[in-house]
């Protein structure tokens, strides 16, 4: 569904309140999963009742990467959260750089300088266990302690578990994609950009983009069914582009290194298969969104073979897409 525009801004330092204020949450929103999305919209509806803008404080990388020196491989790009947060309601996305100085900020300066002086929050909508600013000494009561109204989201359980972006990522990690939907509330997606490969399927009838992730987390090696969807690029601040999509196909994807053509494998690639499609996808963007395992990983004897087994794919996709 088309969403309206998102105002994306980038430097903090340059934020000046709306005449209408805001309502804010704040946190990374990793996968963008059931958890984030009530948080989400209990912001867009509290942000109707005060006329106010729904708006989100995230963060260009993971704050683990500067508190602890290791990130993990995100769920979302922050592009990805981008059209995530625009598809939820969200009308302003603060994405902020989390490096030493924005770590040893204070949690009272974090909130005056920020959410206060540079959005004029009206109200804040938090996740049960969103914390801010040094040590994560804020939280809720540094807020209503400030003054402010502060709703939090209650903690969202599937199953006897809390969805988490721990969670979901073990489930990606696990090739679980019916639990990771159960707990992102819709299929797996990555969402990456077409880039320039070797050629070698168009060569056996079957020509595929080849996807770079952005770090992005993708399941374990294999061939699955999927759904294709053709995504514009974002404006000049990073913004979504309101069209959401200017195309969908069904899609064979394979994820692995390609142990019949390379020996040595450097790394593990994504190729997508559009069916009936045979346009140059260069250059743009694809999120791809998982339905179902066809098969694992296989070496082949030779091309032949190779390009045999992926007929086969496409004909097992077909099946499963009816």
């Amino acid at each position: 569904m088309p969403h309206r525009s998102l105002k994306v801004t980038r430097d903090a330092r340059a934020l000046t309140p709306s005449a209408s204020g805001a309502v804010t949450s704040v946190g990374v929103f990793d996968g963008v999963h059931l958890g984030h999305q009530s948080i989400l919209a209990a912001n867009v509806a509290r942000a109707a009742e005060l006329g106010a803008e729904p708006t989100v404080v995230t963060f260009a990388q993971h704050p683990k990467a500067v508190l602890l020196g290791r990130a993990p491989r995100t769920l979302t790009t922050t592009e990805h959260r981008l059209a995530l947060f625009a598809r939820a309601g969200i009308r302003h996305a603060v994405v902020m750089t989390f490096d030493e100085e924005l770590r040893n900020t204070a949690a009272e300066d974090f909130a005056r300088r920020y959410l206060e002086d540079g959005l004029g929050t009206r109200a804040f909508v938090l996740g049960f266990d969103s914390k801010f600013g040094k040590d994560r000494a804020g939280g809720p009561d540094t807020l209503r302690a400030r003054g402010h109204e502060v709703e939090i989201a209650e903690k969202v359980m599937v199953g006897q578990r809390a969805v988490s972006s721990t969670a979901v990522r073990e489930a990606v990690e696990l090739g679980d994609l019916e639990g990771a939907a159960r707990m992102l509330g819709r299929p797996l997606t990555v969402y990456g950009q077409v880039v320039k490969g070797q050629a070698l399927g168009r060569r056996l009838g079957f020509p595929t983009a080849n996807l770079d992730l952005f770090h992005e987390l993708e399941p374990p090696t294999g061939v699955y069914a999927c759904r294709a969807h053709i995504v514009p690029p974002p404006a000049a601040d990073g913004a979504p582009d309101p069209r959401e999509r200017t195309g969908t196909h069904h899609a064979v994807a394979n994820i692995g290194h390609r142990p019949t053509v390379v020996a040595a494998p450097s790394g593990t690639l994504v190729e997508v298969h559009l069916l009936d499609f045979d346009a140059d996808l260069y250059g743009q963007r694809l999120e791809l969104e998982f339905v179902q395992r066809i098969r694992g990983e296989q070496r082949f004897d030779g091309l032949d073979a190779l390009s045999a087994a992926i007929a086969a794919d496409v004909e097992s996709a077909r099946r499963i897409f009816g």
